[in-house]
């Protein structure tokens, strides 16, 4: 056998990540052409223009099969990707609803952030999601692909700016839709934890009629409808920590993050269902009474307060109902020329439920005449303090009283996302003067309609609260609720609502031929361009714009235009060794970049190569960043430097300032430059035995003049702070401006840079079994050597194997080695089995390396357990019958052994369990399904 012919059955086993690859026809015929000396069918493999005869390449392609998604039990294409051990922080799960981008999913590469991955479909860019992650990062919803009609996944794990432009900086995602299918097929799933709920239910319709070949034509139309039932923290009372807010049985002080209602000491409290009032004279806060009616946690808190937690309300899983449908059709005008035409429709409609509205927020907004610092603490503040007037029937000191409370009598929030998706492609290729090229055009849009109910006005919370001459005082708190009219709540709850839309318009053009003959084979050009105009349009939720009401100001509005060309070389200068090498221009509205890449591949044995490659790569600023309209607050949690220095309160604080929860607000700044990047990789394909294949990549990708806003915690740390006026009293002497932190300025800023580094080892084992069929066992192994964040010259962040990076990862922490092992067995050509085992390594509890622990117990001694995130590992199985040509019955079981997530305190994304291990959340869950070809 030929030396490629070997090297391309290594790589096509190595790099798909298993099973993938095995009877991917497309990939396979080069193999086969050769064999059987006929014409060899070349072929474009992502991060390339220049079509090839097998599929390897100087980088490294991870190719994910449509028999790999189907086994996984997966029930989106998210949900697998995100199990893929390249996928790191800053990935969005489906359960993330307290996030800015409720309601949609992402992958990140390398733990870059999605803001970083390339997501293409079909090779082409997606108009983003219509509002950015942390009201920062933009990124392409996964949610809107319809899983049942992928042909294949490939991923390409160095960058691609060279070729696609912005945003590849770690790596590309080409999700690849059917384009050639026949026949009438009809699948149904339906899916069941093992406590009988989260359900859901999925059905797919595809129909494809015509044949290229014969009839010069094919049409391909796709319909797929997914539900999914809503499912509450409290439906997992009794698994462990899972959902639970209060983690006193585990030794956790009350203070924890989804606690609330407590007294913590003078002058502090937090806000209660029963309402609690301060004594002006005394400044302590006392409990009104009806607690036991209104919270379910127990024991109560022993200094008074009306404790509760936030699982009596918030879901863990969301209701979703949504519906995708494509259509394509392709036309073979002559033997030259092809037309193609697809049209894509995606509606998702999801709805979390949250908790009652605080009557204190302190919020944030973009300053005005009125209040030039853009702030109202309705808490504490000069002049927009909220208080019990002394004339309120609950006030039972007869002066003005501060107040806490949490509005049960309104009712949880409930946050809906309806977003609605839809593209439309129509191109040419073919053949032309030796040329194969190919152009198109592409439009894609995307609208959300963000809902908040049971919001408050708080210009009539103020009111009926602390004029008695307003029309709507006295608002009764907590037990005494029920004396309130329906005319107050008719005036005081509101839904808050925005519509936000994304709009990308490109023209693209590129083409490719061979040159002329050089020793190793001939020389391979490929040049293209290409025009994208893209538009945000994300307005805030309706009362933010200016304090109304209890919600903070998350808007960004931005247009752009771009225009690129782009050329690449493939040269085989000898039998053994290729080179490439690629060259991108783009021209901005306000800036220039020019990215270049080089490969090397070398092929000294036919079962073994080396490879590596260099690539420069860049991201825009976003509009959520550069523009001067775009303003967003986030929420994370830091220790407070001046409460509890050193992790230890000073007198007055308590546990809860080591652990705060601080807002930070972040504005545009149109003098942003793009951030930059540098990529290397440096690996090898072997074939040490029969049947075995494996390849080990080293990468390495640095990431300069980076937007970030200012770390939390060093924002924290900034005397424009702005805190309660509770202050500290230190040796009798009350300090100013020591008051419980609670919000503070995060500007955005091209800070130094962020390096990651690590290596990706793939391992593929065929086994012949004789009479007991064929089997494969694959493994994929990805190890995060370093991930450093230099924020200035003297000050970095190590976070590999951390927690942290809070600030911009979603807070689901940075694991050193993820594993994934999958195991396939077709004992006969009726029936397969298969298995995955995913494992993620441990990961201490701290913001960043040698920081002290993020978490404490009562006792103050570090949490959880030596203060580490104890790894977790879960097996998924699926088996799959043929029951005719026409019938195929399946079922798969997710979470086999029903292991349950470890305990992660610090986490705000699920509650006590980290959001990337929702698996182990959710328990064990089992789905059956069939699918019947009618022709």
């Amino acid at each position: 056998m030929m030396m490629e012919t070997v090297l391309a059955r290594s790589v096509r086993l190595i790099c798909s990540g298993g099973a993938a690859a095995i009877g991917l026809g497309l990939l396979a015929q080069p193999a086969m052409a050769q064999e059987t000396g006929t014409s060899i069918q070349r072929v474009e493999i992502t991060g390339s223009s220049i079509k090839r005869a097998s599929a390897e390449t100087a980088s490294p392609v991870q190719i994910i099969g449509r028999d790999d998604l189907i086994k996984s039990g997966k029930a989106t294409v998210a949900e697998y990707l995100q199990t893929l051990t390249a996928d790191g922080a800053g990935s969005l799960p489906t359960g993330f609803g307290n996030g800015f981008a409720a309601g949609s999913t992402a992958i990140s590469l390398r733990g870059l952030g999605a803001t970083s991955t390339l997501v293409l479909l079909n090779g082409r860019r997606m108009a983003p999601f219509a509002r950015a992650d942390d009201g920062q990062k933009s990124f392409t919803d996964l949610s809107t692909v319809p899983m049942q009609i992928v042909e294949r996944i490939e991923i390409l794990k160095d960058g691609a700016s060279s070729t696609y432009g912005a945003d590849a900086i770690a790596g590309v995602v080409n999700i690849i839709l059917r384009k050639d299918f026949q026949g009438l097929t009809v699948r149904g799933e339906t899916g069941t934890s093992r406590y009988s709920d989260a359900k859901q239910n999925k059905a797919s319709l595809t129909w494809g009629q015509g044949s290229l070949d014969e009839d010069k034509y094919n049409v391909v139309v796709n319909a797929e409808y997914f539900q999914s039932d809503r499912l509450a923290n409290r439906d997992r009372a009794d698994r462990a920590w899972i959902g639970k807010g209060d983690l006193r049985p585990y030794g956790f002080p009350i203070g924890t993050q989804f606690a609330s209602g407590y007294i913590s000491g003078v002058n502090s409290a937090a806000a209660s269902p029963a309402g609690s009032i301060r004594n002006p004279a005394t400044l302590a806060y006392q409990s009104l009474p009806g607690c036991a009616s209104l919270s379910a946690s127990t024991p109560q808190d022993p200094k008074g307060g009306c404790l509760w937690h936030q699982d009596q309300f918030r879901d863990m899983q969301p209701d979703i109902e949504g519906v995708n449908l494509y259509t394509r059709g392709t036309w073979q005008l002559n033997d030259e020329t092809q037309v193609y035409a697809e049209a894509g429709y995606s509606k998702r409609d999801t709805a979390f439920t949250l908790t009652p509205p605080s009557i204190t927020p302190t919020v944030a907004f973009p300053p005005n005449a009125g209040n030039p610092n853009g702030v109202l603490n309705f808490g504490s503040g000069a002049g927009t303090t909220i208080v019990l007037a002394p004339s309120h029937p609950q006030n039972p000191f007869g002066a003005a009283a501060r107040v806490r409370y949490a509005a049960f009598d309104v009712g949880p929030s409930t946050r809906s996302a309806n977003n609605e998706f839809n593209r439309f492609v129509v191109g040419v290729k073919g053949t032309a003067g030796g040329w194969d090229y190919d152009a198109g055009f592409a439009h894609s849009e995307s609208k959300l309609h963000l809902d908040y109910s049971n919001m408050l006005n708080m210009a009539v919370v103020k009111a009926a609260l602390g004029d008695p001459t307003s029309k709507y005082f006295p608002y009764y708190l907590g037990a005494e609720a029920y004396k309130n009219p329906a005319s107050l709540y008719a005036a005081m709850v509101t839904n808050a609502s925005s519509d936000s839309t994304t709009k990308l318009n490109i023209v693209d053009v590129k083409a490719s031929r061979e040159l002329f003959a050089l020793p190793g084979g001939n020389l391979a050009l490929a040049v293209g361009g290409e025009h994208r105009q893209d538009k945000l349009s994300n307005p805030s939720l309706s009362g933010s714009e200016n304090g109304t009401i209890n919600s903070s100001y998350v808007a960004a509005f931005g247009e752009s235009k771009v225009s690129a060309v782009y050329a690449e070389l493939l040269a085989p200068i000898v039998k053994t060794v290729e080179l490439s090498a690629a060259l991108r221009y783009d021209h901005y509205d306000h800036f220039t970049s020019t990215t270049p890449k080089a490969g090397v591949k070398w092929t000294p044995l036919k079962t073994f190569a080396l490879r590596g490659t260099y690539t420069e790569g860049f991201r825009a600023p976003g509009a959520a960043e550069n523009s001067a309209q775009s303003q967003s607050t986030g929420t994370s949690t830091v220790r407070d430097p001046v409460r509890c220095p050193n992790g230890t309160p000073l007198p007055g604080a308590t546990s809860t300032d080591c652990a705060a929860s601080v807002a930070a607000v972040k504005i545009g700044d149109p003098n942003l430059r793009p951030e930059k990047s540098k990529g290397y990789t440096l690996g090898m394909v072997w074939d040490p035995l029969n049947d075995l294949s494996l390849s080990l990549d080293g990468w390495k990708i640095k990431r300069s003049d980076e937007i970030n806003p200012l770390p939390y915690n060093e924002a924290a740390a900034l005397p424009s702070a702005i805190r309660a006026d509770n202050n500290l009293t230190i040796n009798g002497v009350v300090v100013p401006n020591t008051g419980t932190l609670l919000i503070t300025k995060a500007p955005y800023r091209n800070s130094s840079f962020t390096e990651v580094k690590g290596i990706d080892l793939d391992v593929k084992q065929r086994l012949r079994l004789g009479a007991y069929g064929r089997g494969n066992i694959g493994l994929t192994w990805t190890h995060v050597a370093s991930w450093v964040r230099a924020e200035s010259a003297t000050t970095r962040y190590q976070f590999a194997g951390t927690h942290g990076n809070c600030d911009t990862s979603n807070c689901a922490g940075t694991p050193k080695d993820k594993i994934s092992v999958n195991a396939s067995w077709d004992p006969s050509a009726a029936w397969n089995f298969a298995a995955i085992a995913n494992y993620r390594s441990d990961m201490k509890n701290v913001l960043f390396a040698g920081d002290l622990c993020a978490s404490h117990l009562a006792s103050g001694a570090d949490a959880p357990g030596n203060c580490r995130i104890a790894s977790f590992t879960t097996v998924d199985m699926s088996a799959r019958w043929n029951y005719s040509k026409q019938l195929q019955l399946f079922a798969s079981v997710n979470n086999v052994f029903d292991k349950i997530a470890p305990l992660d305190p610090l986490t705000y994304g699920g509650m006590s369990y980290n959001p990337m291990d929702a698996s182990g959340a959710i328990g064990r869950y089992v789905k059956v399904g069939a699918s019947y070809k009618f022709f």
